[in-house]
Formats: C-alpha cells, sequence, structure tokens
C-alpha cells in the first residue's frame, strides 16, 4: 500500500475504529457482546440438536427456523470475534480481502434470514388459509427448493458487493468508523466513481426487502380477512397466536434493516445512534431465535390441548 496527496493505493488493510469519539461506548459493546452472543450461540446450536431429534418439531415453520439458527451462528461468527478484537485487545486492523469477506457473510446471512422469513409467511398463509392442503404443498421436497433458491439469491445478489469493491483501487482514507465492516462505510472511503457501488447497493437492498416485504404483507393481509371471518373467538385467538411471534420478528427484523439501509444511503445520524441499532439489528434476532421457537411451541402445543 503506498500513499500519495493523502491517498492510498494497492489497499491491503483496512482500520475499523469501533465509535470513535465515544470511548464509553466500548464497555457497552464487550457488555453486549458477552450478553447476547453465548445467548445467540449456545441457543441455536440447542436448537439444532433439537429440531432434528423430535418428530413433534418436523413441519415447515421449525425447520425454517432452524435454517434461521444456522444462518444466526454463521453471522455472530463473522461479527462477533472482529468486535470482540476491538473492543477488548483494541486491534483494529483488518486486511482488505478480510473486510470484503465479512461484508458477503453479514449481508448474505441477512438475506437469508429475510429469505427465510418470507417462507414462513407462506407456511402461516397455507397453515391458516388453505389448512387442508398445508401438508400436500409444503412437502419436504418443496422445502428443499425452497432454502435453496433463498441461498443461490443471497449468493448471487450480495456476491455483487465485493466484486464491485474490489474494481476500486484508491481510497482517501483506511479508516472505517464502525466496528464491522458495512458496505457504504467501506464504498465511500474511495476516491474513484463509485456511482455503479450505489447502485448496485440500492439494487440488492430493494430487490430483498422490499420484494420479501410486500409478499410477506400481502400474506399477512389474506391471513388477517381469514380469522376475522371465523365465527369462534377462540378460533380467532389460536390463529392469531400461531402469528404473533413471526409478526414482532418481521417488525423487528424489517423496521432496524431499513433504518440502517435508508441511514447509509441517504441521511446522516449520530455514530453512537447508528452503532447502537445497526449492533442490535445484527446481534439481537439470533439470541431471540430459540425464545421465539419456544413461545410457537408452546403456542402450539397448548392449541393442540
Amino acid at each position: 500500500m503506498s500513499f500519495v496527496n493523502g491517498t492510498a493505493s494497492h489497499l491491503t488493510a483496512f482500520l475499523l475504529l469501533g465509535v470513535p469519539g465515544l470511548e464509553r461506548m466500548c464497555s457497552f459493546g464487550l457488555a453486549f457482546l458477552f450478553s447476547v452472543c453465548p445467548v445467540a450461540v449456545l441457543g441455536n446450536i440447542i436448537l439444532l440438536i433439537i429440531i432434528p431429534t423430535e418428530c413433534n418439531l418436523h413441519q415447515p415453520m421449525y425447520i425454517f427456523l432452524a435454517v434461521l439458527a444456522v444462518s444466526d451462528i454463521r453471522l455472530c461468527a463473522a461479527i462477533a470475534p472482529k468486535m470482540l478484537a476491538i473492543f477488548w485487545f483494541k486491534s483494529c486492523s483488518m486486511a482488505f480481502d478480510a473486510c470484503l469477506a465479512q461484508l458477503f457473510f453479514i449481508y448474505a446471512m441477512q438475506c437469508m434470514e429475510s429469505g427465510i422469513l418470507l417462507a414462513m409467511a407462506f407456511d402461516r398463509y397455507l397453515a391458516i388459509c388453505d389448512p387442508l392442503r398445508h401438508t400436500s404443498i409444503l412437502t419436504p421436497s418443496v422445502l428443499v427448493h425452497m432454502i435453496v433458491a433463498v441461498a443461490i439469491r443471497a449468493t448471487v445478489l450480495v456476491g455483487l458487493l465485493p466484486i464491485l469493491i474490489k474494481r476500486l483501487h484508491i481510497f482517501h482514507s483506511i479508516l472505517i468508523a464502525h466496528s464491522y465492516c458495512e458496505h457504504m462505510a467501506v464504498v465511500k472511503l474511495a476516491t474513484e466513481d463509485i456511482q455503479v457501488n450505489k447502485a448496485c447497493g440500492l439494487f440488492v437492498g430493494f430487490t430483498i426487502l422490499r420484494f420479501d416485504m410486500i409478499f410477506i404483507l400481502v400474506s399477512y393481509v389474506l391471513i388477517f380477512r381469514v380469522v376475522f371471518h371465523l365465527h369462534q373467538k377462540e378460533a380467532q385467538f389460536k390463529a392469531f397466536n400461531t402469528c404473533t411471534a413471526h409478526i414482532f420478528v418481521f417488525l423487528e427484523f424489517y423496521i432496524l434493516a431499513f433504518f440502517s439501509f435508508f441511514s447509509h444511503h441517504f441521511g446522516h445520524v449520530a455514530p453512537s445512534t447508528h452503532f447502537l441499532l445497526s449492533t442490535i439489528y445484527l446481534l439481537v434476532p439470533p439470541a431471540l431465535n430459540p425464545i421465539r421457537v419456544a413461545q410457537i411451541f408452546l403456542l402450539n402445543y397448548g392449541s393442540q390441548g
């Protein structure tokens, strides 16, 4: 790497600063990591042990939740080690290719989660609106094809981001004011034309978030229409209970996702606010996944009893 007139060419590494100027956030970051990450990793590993061994959990909803558990573990593995190194050991350097790899895995896992949430909404739609055909439509082979399609979509779309960053060679700085490699945080460091990178980021974001969110909303509009036409209040209550956990997941995921997406592309927010919400957006949902499974299982068990 060489510097000419304040710019860096042939970049080999970035420096991740965490939250510069807000050193008190480092203690928060450490406490957050130690409280959330072990719960997320251990909880999701337990899920991956229980779901395959329990015959009662061999249902589309739990299979999708198992896929979410795999994605959550990979997401924690991509983020937590470097965040720990930054906040505890002050090890801020990260190789250029390692940064791009982290960027890819973070966004690919988020794309996977969005796709699985869409699949779960479709599962709830069939279970409530067309229960007689639910098991005949969502067969094991169909589930496998859906999961593979979600994975391919995430790999292809998100894979464009690091490929386009690799074509950039001159950067005005190597300092990233964050604790992990965000797409726009890296792109904005380049002194070359980044319009293609911005357009691709917008395309990937809108393709994933808008497409999935629209179809999830449509699914729940149809679900609520059926539920409100049920004559028995008890039947309405049970139908709502099977969707409650999913609704909270959707709101949590997409509200924070849109905030993170739009704040980087169109707006300016305080570093502490962006750090807090983006960290919650990435690390809290993995810790909540085991709780969601327990809640869904108890609700279904109660409705069957």
